[in-house]
Parts: structure tokens; C-alpha cells; sequence
């Protein structure tokens, strides 16, 4: 019997892990240099869970993913002083002849 690995299909939790793609210059940039794509993920989430949603979503093979935790600024208000919200960004770096393309469909 041959040595192969059944693909799961993508659940509800691998589409709540995957809050948006994060379509900027700078993303766009990594993007044509090195095929690399950049979401926006709850702060929670971890890099294998990140890893493996995006294989089961997309049906890609992801070769690294590199998280940044952005803290919120805070801002002066009429009222007073206010915090944004924190969050994460990962940097998912895809296979040789893999894509993704986030823009698709807008």
C-alpha cells in the first residue's frame, strides 16, 4: 500500500483562524518578490495552527510562516485618551510553484 497522507477538509476553525488578507504596499511587494502572502490572525493562534489552515483552505504546501504581534497606539479622543486593538500578522512564505491570490474575485 503506498505511503500517502489524506488531506483533511478545511473546517470552520481553519476559516475563523484566517481573519483577512492584509493587501498593502508592502504586502504587495513581498508578494511579486517572494511569494509570500500576508494574513491577519487572531492573538492567539500559533504558527503550526496558521501552517495548517492555510494548507487545508487554499490546498497549498506552506514552507514557513513568520507571526509579528502589533501592539495598539493609543489615541487622544474629545473624551479622553483610547487604546486600538491589538493583533497579529503572519507572513506565510508558499512553495516553490505554489500561489495564492487574495485579490481574486474583487
Amino acid at each position: 500500500m503506498a505511503n500517502t497522507k489524506a488531506r483533511t477538509l478545511a473546517g470552520s476553525k481553519d476559516y475563523s483562524l484566517l481573519l483577512e488578507p492584509v493587501i498593502t504596499e508592502k504586502s504587495t511587494r513581498f508578494g511579486e518578490a517572494g511569494n509570500r502572502v500576508v494574513f491577519r490572525v487572531p492573538c492567539t493562534a500559533s504558527k503550526t495552527d496558521i501552517r495548517q489552515a492555510i494548507e487545508r483552505v487554499f490546498n497549498v504546501k506552506v514552507q514557513s510562516v513568520n507571526t509579528v504581534n502589533i501592539m495598539g497606539k493609543t489615541k487622544r479622543t474629545v473624551r479622553g485618551m483610547a487604546k486600538k486593538s491589538n493583533f497579529k500578522k503572519a507572513y506565510v512564505t508558499l512553495a516553490e510553484g505554489q500561489n495564492i491570490s487574495v485579490v481574486e474575485g474583487l
